[in-house]
């Protein structure tokens, strides 16, 4: 199987940033220990602060799959998706390319 690599940007609700932020820096651990996962890093753009991009690569599709269905199941997930933020179409692709664009920074 081909490594899969997903683009995920998020778009918080101005009021939100730093809730959003928290509640996403909580989920870089776990996931990063889940099975599959070569990285799980997450972006902040400097220039917009409410714009988070999270990059991961995974070993198959198969396995990304059973973390999303993980990632459905938790508190923080859900709390998120409903109260702080958006999302916008990333890319999700194999072979290990994707076509977003760069973020200035890094969420720290």
């Amino acid at each position: 199987m081909s490594k899969l690599t997903i683009v995920a940007p998020l778009y918080a609700k101005k009021d939100q940033i730093e809730l959003l932020k928290s509640e996403l820096h909580k989920l870089i651990e776990i996931t990063r220990n889940e099975e599959g996962c070569l990285n799980y890093d997450l972006h902040q753009d400097n220039e917009n602060p409410a714009h988070f991009l999270f990059f991961e690569n995974w070993e198959s599709r198969d396995l990304w799959q059973k973390h999303m269905a993980r990632m459905r199941g938790t508190a923080s997930s859900f709390s998120c998706s409903h109260r702080g933020w958006r999302e916008r179409s990333g890319g999700a692709r194999s072979g290990g390319r994707s076509g977003s664009r760069s973020l200035t920074g890094s969420a720290s």
